[in-house]
Parts: structure tokens; C-alpha cells; sequence
């Protein structure tokens, strides 16, 4: 009895050890959002990092966040290393391309997971408004392949996207930027 409840356990894991294999080696999640404003005053709100954590969902998850700026203001080469809790965790933020209609930036993780991924949002005109999508894309190594089949990765961090994206339309719809 022992003998076979051992090796089913062994094959219900060989299954789900296979099973994880099986999905992609990259990730893509993103989120959309149409905000009563124009692209120009709503790049500035996420080319800038000090303006973009005002915003940051990752930033209002702690409080105590411990972070530095180096680089330019704004723009290619600007950068935010951080150090938050478990939730925030621990990496640095860096703008690597700038355009009036996207910016794209480097997101490393240190803590909890070692991460890079590359973050994009993409301001696209709809008449005296902007569609802002929030794009992550990345590798999708064996552990995180295996965390996924028991926790949906996208719907856990769409939330926090639909949140910063809520919170960039209320500020720049309250001040008009």
C-alpha cells in the first residue's frame, strides 16, 4: 500500500515537473488604459522617473522604499534603484529608449526572484485623449514556469498595472497633464 501511494506520488510529480516544462520561455503581460489627455504632458509623466513613482504602483506598495536616482532627469540612462519589502522586493529601474510615442525601460530584480525584464508603455493619440498601454515582456525560466502553474502570474501583476494606469489617469486628468 505504501509502495503505491509512493509511486503515484513520484508520477503526479513527474507529471507536474513535465507539465511546467511544457510552457513558454518567454512571458508578455500588458494593460490599457484611455486617459483625457495628450501623449506630450503624459510622456513626461513616465520619462522622468521621479514623476513616473509618483504614480508607480511598486512605490505606493511601501512607503518605506528606500531608492536613489542616478543619470539624467529624464530620458536614456535615467535610473532608479529601490529596496522595498517583500512585495516591492529589490532592482532597479532603467530607461533605455525614449520616443514621444513609447518608452521602454529595464526592470532587474535582485529580490525575491533575479529578474530582467523589459517594461513599455506606448502612448497611442485618440483624438483629445491617449491610449497608455504598460507592456512587460521577459524569460520565463524553469522556476517561474513551475510557480505559474499554481499562480497566474499576468491576473497578479495586470492588477498592479491596472492600478499605476488608474493612478496616472486620475492625476493627469485632475491637472490636466
Amino acid at each position: 500500500m505504501l509502495k503505491s501511494g509512493l509511486i503515484i506520488a513520484v508520477l503526479a510529480l513527474a507529471g507536474l515537473l513535465l507539465f511546467a516544462a511544457t510552457r513558454p520561455d518567454t512571458f508578455t503581460l500588458q494593460r490599457s488604459i484611455v486617459i483625457q489627455a495628450l501623449p506630450g504632458p503624459l510622456h513626461a509623466q513616465i520619462n522622468a522617473l521621479r514623476a513616473f513613482n509618483t504614480w508607480n504602483p511598486y512605490n505606493q506598495k511601501d512607503p518605506a522604499i528606500q531608492g536613489s536616482y542616478s543619470g539624467p532627469e529624464a530620458g536614456p540612462g535615467a535610473r532608479y534603484a529601490f529596496k522595498g519589502n517583500k512585495e516591492v522586493g529589490e532592482g532597479s529601474l532603467e530607461i533605455i529608449a525614449s520616443t514621444p510615442t513609447q518608452v521602454t525601460m529595464r526592470l532587474d530584480m535582485r529580490a525575491p526572484m533575479q529578474a530582467s525584464n523589459t517594461l513599455t508603455f506606448t502612448l497611442v493619440p485618440r483624438g483629445t485623449a491617449t491610449e497608455v498601454t504598460w507592456a512587460m515582456q521577459g524569460a520565463c525560466p524553469f522556476v517561474a514556469k513551475l510557480m505559474g502553474v499554481f499562480i497566474n502570474m499576468d491576473a497578479m501583476i495586470g492588477r498592479d498595472f491596472e492600478a499605476g494606469l488608474a493612478s496616472l489617469k486620475a492625476r493627469a486628468e485632475r491637472t490636466g497633464s
